[in-house]
């Protein structure tokens, strides 16, 4: 798919797609009676054998896409679910620190929230442009905390069972972080678009071979087919690329924690 199409408003992505689609069809629907079909011999059967072709077609096809649109939703839907992971795993983490003793406290506390500001601000506008996998700045970031986290000695029980505790919190916010970025250049792979694609093309192109004497009615029927399937694709595309975009997993739980954990903390 184009990239642009990803980073307009949906309702224009949609109408562009919708007019794109159509427009094609309708040239293909006016060379096909035009310049094939007075080419071919109708029998009383064939506008049967086609419409069963179409079916055939239809619902292999149909299979196809909707088993694609619903792994590329449930990619979406995995990826807010990992956003809402990482946030939380930042808040858990937050508090766990807030435990330690003076100075380290307070510099820990202020790596995690220096983190967590770097990838709202940083972070989410580089991912939704496409280059978020470019960015070191949060690496920077927990590499320091990790060496400050690593250096500290507990001198007590109780600190030893929350330093064990920070660990585990921190642990996991690396590993949900790693997934993140993993998913960024998620997206359907070049051959999936082409097999969307080229059935889309024979779905819509079995449709001109039926013997309609009135042109306007073959019009009409080509116009549904391919707004249907504008629809469909539309649906892909919106949900294609979590993190890239102007459709796009919003970073408002890392606001969340900012603001209702961390901010009132300060």
């Amino acid at each position: 798919m184009p990239i642009w199409l990803y980073q307009i408003r949906p309702l224009y992505a949609g109408l562009v797609l919708v007019v794109i689609i159509e427009t094609i069809s309708m040239i293909g629907l006016f060379v096909t009676r035009r310049f094939i079909i007075p080419r071919l011999h109708y029998h009383d059967g064939a506008n049967d054998a086609v419409s069963g072709t179409v079916q055939a077609i239809g619902v292999f096809y149909g299979i196809t896409v909707g088993l694609i649109a619903v792994g590329v939703w449930n990619t979406y839907s995995n990826a807010a679910d990992l956003v809402s992971k990482e946030a939380s795993s930042i808040g858990s983490l937050y508090r766990d620190v807030s435990g330690y003793p003076e100075p380290i406290r307070s510099e820990l506390r202020s790596n995690v929230r220096e983190y967590t500001v770097f990838v709202i601000e940083k972070s989410w506008p580089a991912q939704k442009a496409g280059y978020g996998q470019r960015l070191d700045g949060g690496t920077t970031i927990l590499d320091d905390f990790q060496e400050k986290l690593y250096t500290f000695q507990p001198a007590n029980p109780g600190q030893v069972a929350l330093h064990s505790e920070t660990l585990t919190a921190y642990n996991k916010l690396l590993e949900y972080r790693r997934l993140r970025i993993d998913a960024v250049d998620s997206g359907l792979s070049t051959t999936m678009w082409a097999v969307i694609w080229v059935g889309a093309i024979i779905s819509i192109g079995i449709a001109y071979f039926f013997n309609i004497p009135d042109a306007k009615l073959h019009v009409i029927l080509v116009v549904l087919m391919a707004g249907f399937l504008a629809m469909v694709l539309f649906m892909i595309i919106i949900n294609d690329k979590p993190f890239f975009g102007y459709v796009s997993v919003s970073p408002e739980p890392y606001k969340l924690i900012l603001d209702r954990v961390i901010g009132v903390s300060r």
